[in-house]
């Protein structure tokens, strides 16, 4: 049991990892929304890096932002979390793999595989936080403008990426959960070490040695 938890957290973790470093380079973090337009002759839609315009052709034109200070706060703390979660993912699927039960890979020492592995969990924890802030964070901007009656930008709607990020989230934090139960529990090989002990020589027996007072000697000893 506790080997297939942590097999179900690996492949999880990994799955988050895949879909975090898609959704960061997914280029459709919001679009330009149709609402309460009659005539639509392009389509905007914007990530963390880039936004591009397309027209009714189908043809679309994209350019890099070129300033990081100019760029609103939300957008640059959502670039650091997503890089910081990718990282962070990396770093639990390395530690998951070296503190599997199951996995060769740092020797037979089950205990300090299991402390490895509890590691590997909270690096994917961390991960799915810092995925699921980034996006809620973005997702929350976009709602705020589109729903504000005096804003005079072009509003937006939710795009594909922030939900494939939390679905990134969503893995990590499951994965890192279900790798930190495992960590609780016992397996075969943990009960073993547990249970049998090696004697150690020159262990001292205590033998009761009970002493008679001559009141309790019978009469036939006294011949």
């Amino acid at each position: 049991m506790k080997e297939s938890l942590q097999i179900v957290a690996l492949f999880a973790g990994f799955l988050s990892c895949v879909t975090a470093f898609i959704s960061l380079h997914n280029r459709s973090w919001k679009e330009s929304t149709d609402y309460g337009n009659v005539i639509i002759t392009s389509n905007i839609f914007e990530n963390l890096w880039m936004s591009c315009a397309e027209d009714s052709t189908g043809i679309y034109d994209c350019w890099y932002f070129q300033s990081l200070l100019a760029l609103p706060g939300y957008v640059q703390a959502s670039r650091a979390l997503m890089i910081a979660s990718i990282v962070m993912g990396t770093f639990g699927l390395i530690a998951t793999l070296v503190g599997m039960q199951c996995s060769k890979i740092g020797g037979e020492n089950y205990i300090l595989k299991g402390r490895i592995a509890a590691l590997g969990g909270v690096f994917f924890i961390l991960q799915g936080l810092c995925t699921m802030i980034a996006v809620s964070w973005y997702a929350f901007n976009i709602t705020q403008e589109f729903f504000d009656p005096l804003y005079p930008g072009t509003k937006f709607e939710i795009g594909e990426g922030l939900y494939i990020g939390w679905c990134s989230a969503t893995l990590a934090l499951c994965g890192g959960s279900c790798l930190l139960c495992s960590c609780g529990m016992t397996s075969k090989e943990d009960k073993r070490l547990y249970s049998y002990r090696v004697p150690t020589r020159g262990t001292p027996y205590s033998t009761s040695v009970t002493s008679q007072s001559p009141n309790h000697y019978g009469r036939n000893a006294y011949v």
